[in-house]
């Protein structure tokens, strides 16, 4: 019996060799790692990830009838777990580092991405994570580009991002209408330090809702009646969002953390 792909859960699964073996080759395992496997799907790449002899290979599946087929298939070398990856509690990151890879559902990924990013008690080693080539140019864009968003910021703030590959429709099953790509994300060794996370996801919020309006618009809605100094961080109150580099965000955050309480 052929298996049908449910367009309700975003499935199109890869099989293309090469495709896979460019994804091995980039996450690098070894015996210590610990590996999450979003979407593993019929298993294609998680055969690989098996014969890789990692520590301990967990697999979110939320399509029981793929988990069951994922069960029979590697027997008791994977921990399957048949959860919504939105809904995991922080627990099941706590005290662990993982090595992460994943076909991410492409009507959630930048969900998924921006949860991870947001998320302190997430340890990671690496991620090797595959999106519509879109949102993959939006995370790697640079200052000053169209592509220029929300997600670049809350990606560049924890991670050194490359590209690893770029994948056509043809390596799915079923192809998919838009093209793909492949992403290394690899934790920088010193981070922006700022109180809460949540924060950095409400400026940047109102920020690139206000895209196209000059960034006095929303630090005015962020500070309101507190004196907010331009020059203090070299920006211009006509500049637009896209023209502000993380690092400048993550000192706004700060600023609104201080002059907030």
């Amino acid at each position: 019996m052929q298996l049908k792909p449910k367009k309700s859960l975003g499935q199109n699964f890869l099989h293309d060799k090469n495709i896979i073996d460019k994804i091995i080759h980039a996450s690098n395992i070894d015996s210590n790692d610990e590996i999450l496997e979003v979407g593993p799907g019929t298993g294609n790449l998680t055969e690989l990830i098996v014969s890789q002899n990692p520590k301990k290979i967990d697999v979110i599946e939320k399509d029981k009838n793929l988990a069951s087929i994922l069960e029979k298939k590697f027997l008791n070398k994977i921990n399957i777990i048949t959860e919504d990856i939105l809904k995991l509690p922080d627990k099941f990151y706590t005290g662990r580092n993982f090595l992460i890879l994943g076909n991410l559902p492409y009507n959630i990924s930048t969900k998924i991405l921006s949860t991870w990013c947001l998320n302190n008690e997430l340890n990671v080693s690496k991620m090797i994570l595959m999106f519509q080539k879109e949102v993959a140019e939006r995370i790697i864009a640079d200052v000053n580009s169209k592509n220029y968003s929300r997600i670049t910021i809350l990606s560049k703030w924890k991670f050194n991002i490359r590209k690893v590959t770029d994948v056509k429709p043809n390596s799915f099953f079923p192809k998919p209408k838009v093209h793909s790509t492949v992403l290394e994300f690899t934790p920088k060794k010193k981070i922006h330090q700022i109180e809460d996370p949540k924060n950095l996801e409400k400026v940047t919020k109102v920020f690139f809702s206000q895209r196209r309006k000059m960034i006095k618009k929303p630090i005015n809605i962020l500070f309101k009646n507190l004196k907010f100094d331009y020059r203090k961080f070299n920006i211009n109150p006509s500049d637009r969002p896209q023209n502000l580099n993380v690092d400048k965000y993550l000192k706004i955050v700060n600023e609104y953390e201080n002059l907030r309480g």
